[in-house]
């Protein structure tokens, strides 16, 4: 059975520009999850990263595994069960919302895109880890037209 927070697609974020912005942006094909739903007590979750490498080895979510988005490297998942709940998360939702289609396409069924992304994780105080999975303030905000949306941390570019 699906947890509740996977059902719902009316999410937000704390600012409410940004709110707009990812309204606007997304195409809510798949299931959302705001970064308090999450951090609300959910157990085993598995992370996914579908940024570029080099914006992952700044800074990722705690065990989160890198697939990337250009060309996804899928090898890194195939052991996962089809029905393990996955949240996939990028910069602001964008990319993981297509990376989650791929992901439902192939067969996965717990699969949610998380809302606001990386930087609505660090904007709410939430703690990102280096490629030496030590804890960091740098995230990698993308460029400067998408870094406006990261309010807490140190933007790396």
């Amino acid at each position: 059975m699906l947890s509740s927070f996977f059902k719902s697609n009316s999410q937000e974020v704390e600012s409410s520009t940004y709110n707009v912005m990812l309204q606007a942006l997304l195409s809510h094909s798949v299931k959302e999850v705001s970064v308090s739903q999450l951090k609300n007590g959910e157990k085993d979750i598995i992370y996914l990263d579908s940024r570029a490498k080099e914006e992952y080895e700044v800074s990722h979510i705690e065990d989160a595994i890198w697939v990337g988005y250009e060309n996804p490297d899928f090898s890194r998942i195939s052991s996962l069960d089809k029905d393990s709940k996955l949240v996939v998360y990028c910069s602001v939702g964008y990319r993981s919302e297509k990376l989650a289609e791929k992901l439902k396409a192939k067969g996965f069924t717990n699969v949610s895109n998380l809302y606001g992304g990386i930087f609505e994780w660090k904007n709410q105080g939430y703690q990102v880890v280096d490629e030496k999975n030590e804890p960091t303030d740098s995230v990698h905000a993308y460029n400067k037209v998408w870094g406006i949306w990261l309010n807490n941390g140190v933007k790396v570019y």
